[in-house]
């Protein structure tokens, strides 16, 4: 982890999805549909990132639960989460477990920095990062055994994953666009008329 510049196009995020989650036990007891699933990785964020919940030999699978997103993993499993920048700036992307703050494990804001990820790059998070280069790896648990409950005494926002993105000023997705469509041949309209 490193260190860069990155102004926020505004003080909130442009952006905010997030991912239920639970093991095969916990998601049969809340009546998770099974019946209804989709691919790892989805588009979020209006199109500008995809992202999804990995674990063993690769992208867990999406279900729907309540209208909500809800991805189902193995207790005692570890995962990550992955975001993929598809636009064409650098985004800077804040996240949380369980209502805890991806980069210190305190409790998550949005007011809080985030990862900036490059355009068309790839980001792994593999845990609660507890120092420079350690992390507690993410596992799904029980509500008692989760990283919340065990580190903060807290299990009001166990199960969800949040993502919130933010532009950075200056340099938005689709700004390149507006200009150019405003592209004019010349700076001035001629001041007399062709001839024929």
């Amino acid at each position: 982890m490193t260190y860069t510049d990155f102004q926020r196009a505004g003080a909130k995020p442009k952006y905010v999805s997030t991912i239920r989650y639970n093991d095969s036990g916990g998601a049969k007891e809340m009546g998770v549909n099974r019946k209804m699933s989709g691919t790892g990785m989805q588009k979020a964020a209006g199109g500008l990132v995809e992202w999804g919940m990995s674990g063993g030999w690769g992208m867990l699978d999406n279900y729907w639960w309540r209208g909500e997103r809800f991805v189902i993993g193995k207790k005692g499993r570890e995962y990550q989460l992955k975001i993929k920048n598809i636009s064409h700036v650098r985004l800077e992307v804040v996240m949380s477990v369980d209502g805890l703050d991806v980069i210190d494990g305190e409790p998550a804001s949005t007011k809080k920095r985030g990862y900036i990820v490059g355009p068309g790059k790839t980001l792994a998070v593999k845990g609660f990062r507890t120092s420079q280069k350690k992390v507690a790896t993410f596992k799904f648990s029980s509500v008692g055994g989760s990283y919340a409950n065990q580190r903060h005494g807290n299990t009001r926002n166990i199960g969800v994953v949040g993502l919130a993105l933010f532009t950075e000023k200056g340099r938005e997705p689709g700004s390149e666009l507006q200009v150019r469509e405003g592209a004019r041949p010349f700076a001035e309209a001629p001041s007399i008329r062709a001839r024929d």
